[in-house]
């Protein structure tokens, strides 16, 4: 079946926004007003003793936060494989105290292996510190864990999802925690199931509205991802070491069954085509970290990471004919990329209430990019490495990309009084990148990245925090030269632009957060202005006018701006107790002049306006938890633009729902079901392709294309041993 076309919807959860933001307004009251045994509290730090989860009966620590209201503030900003180095900026969690050195293995994916009765109690630290071994985070979830002469646990999870299509996909995870005397250990393995069927939709009409073309397929992958962690860790006297290590693997067939409807001339003609694509992709990480702490009070740190992943992306285009399959195109994508990190820093108090912290960080980060394409329309020869067809002639396809960076940092943190804390972080970067292939280059940077970041607790349920900070992005050095575009089959290549340099952004940012009595919720609002040099968007970078080809690079300075609001709050003042319901509402705007148009413009990411809102009930009486998870963005006439040399396109979303059922039975097994995209939302897009370049103001056609991949029903069972 095909995609239903977009067009607007209300929706009933539109409508009770206003209410919501009412009924966590007057539950602070409420609160306030029930307060008369409320304790101040004597720090920045809000702690959850175990004790308080064990009514949930959790399974993992992701069960003990869920239940935390506002916990989105301390997991907001995200962390990842995307950010630069291993400055803590993005790291908000900690083990014990302690970061993990990872990226692809890193804090936050510990939170779903730690089995509950492992956890101790978990902190919200709401203030800075030298002790923090993290930057850049407006607040640190710390999980302290029993302290005990031996103790371990085994956690696990079965589960399976319910595709559109019928097939069912099989997963589960495995973790075993322990601690025996000072070592302390994690071991998991876990099948994570990513099955998708995708049914789309495209008509192509011409500029004056006359359909030439519809285009219906159906695109399955069979992806299954595999993936085994060890953390290991031993605590000596005056010191801990530790090591964690990550290998993961996933290789998906995606089979895309297309008919094409031409329009074109008198006569109607249909045709057949299928794609046979296969993606490989092998990684490792390994990281450790040692912390030396001297009877002064001060501190030795050494950091590693070292990871590595290669990937390998076949794509196959066949004609499908009565007398067979008849090969018209192949692409193959190789990839590698290697990261090679060590930071290490001292830190000592310089007098009383002050801290300061130095070190340095040297990384190399290698990537290597490999491009075939194979056309059946190609005049050379034909060639097995391009999958039997006559190999196109192209430039910038294979090269090899390498960084060498170094950081020297100071940290200062400053104890102003009793309720004010001031961190100050300056770095000096200095890096230099080659490529090396196809192209031969190589470029120098030299960037000061200061940081201020200032606290206030106004009361001890109000903050203040303010952050200016100079941020300087990660490239993606698969820009640099060409790859393939697999959401356009009238461009099938994308340019490299071994020139392109790394975005640097001035970041403005304020929050004001309420706690609300008897910890009840939290409300925080944040207003924050971003100042952008050298942004990176498309430029062109045709060799000639009768093939236009446009590659990443840096298209001049622009701003982004906005507000953020999130409210979180239990619903005990309503009747619910153990309910927790969760809104956040986002608006801002953005600006930069388009290379092509010359005229200012909006920027692609962010969007103008967002919304999330979830809630969770857990009713007691019956061991059992119910609730929703709901998201919309940048709707009719909102959507989010983008520009190209040839084309624009304009993407737009419906909103995402999906709904959840719990059930705590015997012996402490969960039960869990979702429906997942329970509105089975439509994810379309508007592409106005113009006679040469966008400048011509020459459309040739316009496609209007939308995608849907359908309701899944997931059920797991979990368990600790």
């Amino acid at each position: 079946m095909s995609p239903r076309r977009h067009s607007p919807r209300s929706n009933f959860l539109t409508d009770l926004y206003p209410a919501f933001l009412i009924t966590v307004l007057s539950l602070g009251r409420v609160a306030i007003a029930q307060s008369t045994d409320y304790k101040p509290l004597e720090d920045s730090t809000v702690v959850f003793e175990a004790e308080f989860f064990k009514q949930f009966q959790p399974v993992s620590v992701n069960d003990m936060i869920a239940r935390i209201p506002g916990i989105g503030l301390a997991l907001g900003r995200g962390g990842g494989g995307g950010r630069r180095g291993l400055g803590g900026g993005g790291n908000e969690i900690l083990i014990n105290g302690q970061r993990i050195t990872g990226k692809s293995n890193g804090s936050r994916d510990q939170l779903r292996r730690i089995a509950a009765s492992q956890v101790r109690y978990i902190e919200i630290i709401r203030g800075t510190s030298e002790e923090i071994d993290v930057r850049g985070g407006s607040q640190v979830i710390n999980i302290v864990l029993v302290e005990s002469a031996s103790r371990s646990s085994l956690a696990a999870e079965i589960n399976a999802d319910l595709i559109q299509d019928g097939t069912v996909a099989p997963g589960g995870r495995f973790s075993y925690t322990g601690q025996n005397g000072q070592f302390n250990y994690l071991f998991a393995v876990e099948s994570e199931p990513r099955y998708r069927a995708n049914d789309t939709f495209e008509a192509s009409r011409g500029p004056a509205g006359r359909l030439l073309e519809i285009r219906e397929e159906t695109i399955i992958r069979d992806q299954n991802d595999l993936q085994a962690s060890m953390n290991l860790g031993y605590q000596f006297e005056n010191s801990i070491v530790q090591f964690n290590a990550l290998l993961g693997q996933t290789s998906p067939p995606t089979n895309v069954s297309r008919t094409i409807t031409d329009f074109r001339s008198d006569t109607l003609d249909q045709r057949k085509v299928r794609e046979g694509n296969q993606f490989d992709r092998d990684n490792w990480e390994i990281g450790g970290d040692y912390e030396y702490d001297f009877s002064s009070g001060a501190t030795y740190r050494a950091l590693f990471l070292v990871n590595d992943a290669e990937s390998d992306f076949v794509r196959e285009r066949f004609d499908v004919l009565d007398a067979g399959d008849d090969k018209d195109l192949f692409l193959r994508s190789l990839g590698r990329d290697r990261e090679r990190i060590i930071r290490t820093s001292y830190t000592w108090d310089v007098i009383p209430e002050q801290a300061l912290e130095v070190g340095v960080e040297g990384a190399q980060t290698i990537r290597n990019n490999g491009l075939l394409v194979g056309s059946r329309f190609g005049s050379s020869i034909s060639s097995a490495a391009t999958g039997n067809l006559p190999a196109a002639q192209l430039d910038n396809a294979f090269s090899e990309i390498e960084e060498m960076r170094y950081e020297y940092f100071g940290i200062h943190n400053w104890q102003l009084n009793e309720r004010m804390a001031l961190e100050s972080q300056l770095i000096f970067e200095d890096s230099t990148i080659t490529q090396a292939g196809d192209v031969n280059n190589a470029r120098s940077f030299s960037f000061l990245r200061p940081r201020l970041d200032y606290r206030f607790d106004i009361t001890p349920t109000i903050q203040l925090r303010a952050t200016i900070e100079k941020g300087v992005s990660q490239l993606s050095f698969s820009d640099f030269s060409l790859s393939q575009d697999n959401s356009d089959d009238d461009q099938n290549v994308q340019g490299g632009n071994p020139d392109v340099v790394q975005e640097q952004t001035w970041r403005y940012d304020v929050n004001f957060e309420y706690r609300l009595p008897e910890g009840l919720g939290v409300i925080n609002t944040q207003l924050y202005y971003r100042d952008i040099v050298d942004v990176i968007g498309r430029i062109d970078v045709s060799a000639a006018e009768e093939n236009l080809l446009s590659a990443r690079g840096n298209i001049g300075d622009g701003k982004r701006y906005g507000i953020n609001v999130e409210a979180s709050s239990k619903l005990t003042p309503l009747g619910l107790p153990n309910a927790l319901a969760t809104l956040r509402i986002g608006a801002g705007d953005s600006s930069v002049v388009d290379p092509f148009l010359l005229r200012k413009r909006r920027m692609r990411y962010p969007g103008r306006w967002s919304t999330r809102a979830s809630f969770r009930h857990d009713y007691q009486p019956w061991n059992f938890s119910y609730g929703f998870n709901y998201s919309w963005s940048d709707q009719q006439g909102l959507q989010r633009v983008n520009f190209d040399l040839f084309d624009t396109e304009r993407d737009s979303e419906e909103y995402s729902l999906s709904f959840f059922l719990e059930k705590r039975a015997f012996n402490g097994v969960t039960f869990r079901f979702d429906i997942q995209n329970a509105n089975n939302k439509e994810n379309c897009r508007v592409r106005t392709r113009y006679d040469g370049r966008i400048t011509s103001g020459v459309i040739e056609e316009i496609e209007n294309y939308c995608r849907t991949e359908g309701v899944r029903y997931a059920f797991r069972v979990r368990h600790t041993f």
